[in-house]
């Protein structure tokens, strides 16, 4: 007898060369492992055939089930869509263009026998491009500096998380999600695991620069209002050293009189203020922004096929979203 059900969730965005060969991967690895298996793919509205290859193989292997969105709805919504629907006592969710190594499996399965409620790969950077990860390493460091949860560079979605990190984790129904700050900001106990950084060889890469920098921009908002308090700050300072810059100029004045016109002076200060007061309305349109999203409470995600059966998973968790697609499906 099985000692319990592992569910593997695979976001999956235009990553038909890779879908198989990742099966393939898992199932070897699950050959010697004393676990139930099922894989959830989510195609998160990719334009090639990933969705076609999906089918094919769920037709063939009744442990792979898939969900497909209306439209492209983010890497967030597609995890959280999966946290939904598996039914697992463990949950390892990992990428489909194989930079994931399979063999960490069995280390994520050894780790929740000792009792951790999450098992996360941290990476290192061998093989990424010298200014990417340099450029990341001073994120991370920004970042554990502003935020009020500990985000490991290296560590991202690759993990194992207990069914009560995934119950804790469904709890959280933000619409604007960053999960990396979500698995941290649950807490519960656990262990990392290394691995060497996998380039990938199949397909490009799904994140640009300015994907990459909205995702950091989302990281950094996401779990604190200090960008706010620094606004007031750094406003504040201004605004004191701008009253002695006045008093100063003013003694002088009445002193000596006015000796230069002062044009360089004036613009530099109009640009300098100018900048900060664009600046600090940004931060706050960032803030401003989530909120209106949040209040429209929209579902995360629209499911256009899915041959996961009613009343499986936790999709109720998310009012209306089960309902909706099954009459679509129909």
């Amino acid at each position: 007898m099985k000692s319990g059900l592992i569910s593997i969730i695979i976001p999956s965005y235009n990553e038909a060369n890779n879908i198989e060969l990742l099966y393939k991967s898992l199932e070897k690895e699950f050959t010697d492992i004393d676990y139930d298996y099922e894989i959830l793919f989510v195609n998160d509205g990719s334009t090639d055939d990933t969705l076609l290859v999906i089918k094919r193989l769920a037709n063939a292997v009744p442990n792979i089930k898939y969900i497909s969105f209306t439209r492209n709805f983010g890497k967030e919504m597609a995890i959280w869509a999966g946290f939904q629907h598996v039914k697992g006592d463990a949950v390892i969710v990992m990428d489909a263009d194989l930079q994931h190594p399979c063999c960490l499996i069995k280390p994520f399965i050894k780790g929740y026998e000792e009792g951790y409620h999450q098992v996360i790969a941290q990476r290192n950077r061998k093989g990424d491009n010298r200014v990417r990860s340099f450029l990341s390493s001073l994120y991370y460091c920004a970042i554990n500096r502003i935020v009020e949860v500990d985000i490991r560079d290296g560590a991202g979605d690759f993990r194992l998380l207990s069914r009560k990190a995934v119950d804790a984790l469904l709890l959280l129904n933000e619409g604007n999600r960053f999960s990396k700050g979500l698995f941290s900001w649950i807490g519960m106990d656990q262990k990392i695991i290394y691995y060497d950084n996998v380039v990938r060889n199949n397909g490009n890469s799904k994140w640009s620069f300015s994907n990459l920098l909205n995702y950091g921009i989302d990281g950094i908002v996401s779990f604190n209002n200090r960008p706010l308090r620094m606004c007031f700050y750094t406003g504040a300072f201004i605004l004191i050293a701008s009253l002695l810059y006045i008093f100063v100029n003013l003694i002088i004045i009445m002193n000596q009189g006015i000796v230069e016109p002062g044009y360089f002076t004036t613009i530099s200060a109009v640009l300098f203020l100018g900048g900060i007061q664009l600046l600090s309305l940004g931060v706050i349109g960032e803030y401003i922004g989530r909120i209106y999203y949040e209040t429209k409470k929209r579902p995360h995600y629209l499911i256009h096929e899915t041959n996961v059966e009613s009343g499986e998973g936790n999709a109720s968790t998310e009012p209306g979203i089960h309902e909706i697609h099954r009459s679509w499906d129909h």
